[in-house]
């Protein structure tokens, strides 16, 4: 059975003359499946559906008639050319006789089938390629995910780098607190340990002078200045305590003290106040003397909870 010519075999199977006649042209006429194959990638170009223009030089004619022509004829040509020749005929026993309606048919089908075929390749094809495009895809979207892990876990370490840092250095200020209020005591130790008595002894009132003689009256007498103070705590429970500080020591001191030596518990916030006249004190009044806050040489503070 001989083969319909590329161009008829389009048309028979329903593509339009102007696609056709582009598949063939472009393909250099090299079979119907080439001309399915350049279909199926062009389908989608703008210019699919405008009529085929020969390049110039391919069509007949020429400028003079002397000059022998070399235009090709156009696809049109070569179409309507075999048109009554061998497209719709076979060839047995040497002679050509003309194809019967059924087998064209049967040529049109067996193309069409081709045509599907093709078909079914391409849309695996791009089928592949969606699924190639939706793995990169994902592949860049974890390694995003990945990145932003990286910084989440970079910031937390770093948050919990500077924490360590500050409690390390607010246990390292409590030490010195504790130091230095060791080292007072030891101070107060050596300076009054011999002279307990004499501390507490009660030294005579002064004599008065007498009003009769105003003549007598010398200059008032000059403010003492104390060096220490005595302060009593009482705590949440009821119960008292009491030190000897110096006056220029932080009120943070007290508090250091009260930590360490009272019955608080632990990780309990409190802050101190005064009684009479009632004053309750602040975080900046804890680096504040205890002179300048008033509480030389000796007062009462309470301890309350924040």
């Amino acid at each position: 059975m001989a083969e319909l010519t590329t161009l008829e075999s389009l048309l028979e199977m329903g593509f339009d003359r102007n696609r056709a006649e582009k598949a063939v042209a472009n393909t250099g006429n090299q079979g119907i499946e080439r001309a399915m194959d350049w279909l199926m990638e062009h389908e989608n170009d703008a210019d699919i559906d405008e009529p085929y223009v020969p390049p110039e030089g391919s069509v007949l004619g020429g400028t003079g008639d002397s000059q022998p022509s070399t235009a090709q004829p156009t696809v049109a040509d070569t179409a309507e050319g075999t048109a009554d020749g061998d497209m719709d005929e076979i060839e047995e026993g040497g002679t050509k006789r003309p194809m019967t309606e059924d087998e064209k048919r049967e040529q049109v089908k067996r193309l069409e089938e081709l045509m599907r075929v093709k078909q079914a390749e391409r849309r695996e094809r791009e089928r592949a390629e969606e699924v190639e495009r939706e793995k990169q895809r994902r592949k860049q979207g974890q390694e995003l995910l990945q990145i932003r892990q990286k910084l989440q876990d970079d910031e937390m370490k770093k948050l919990a780098d500077q924490r360590r840092k500050e409690k390390m250095e607010d246990k390292l200020a409590k030490q010195r607190v504790k130091e230095k209020i060791a080292r007072d005591r030891e101070e107060r130790a050596q300076k009054f340990g011999g002279g307990g008595s004499s501390s507490t002894a009660v030294s005579p009132p002064p004599a008065q002078p007498s009003p009769s003689s105003p003549t007598s009256q010398g200059p008032p007498p000059t403010k003492k200045e104390y060096d220490e103070c005595r302060i009593q705590v009482r705590l949440l429970d009821g119960s008292a305590i009491t030190a000897v500080f110096k006056a220029q020591e932080p009120l943070a001191a007290v508090r250091v003290y009260v930590q360490m030596n009272g019955n608080t518990p632990e990780g309990q916030d409190f802050t101190l106040l005064s009684p009479y006249p009632r004053h309750v004190y602040t975080e900046l009044d804890m680096e504040k003397p205890l002179k300048e806050l008033g509480l030389v040489p000796s007062a009462v503070l309470v301890v309350t909870k924040k």
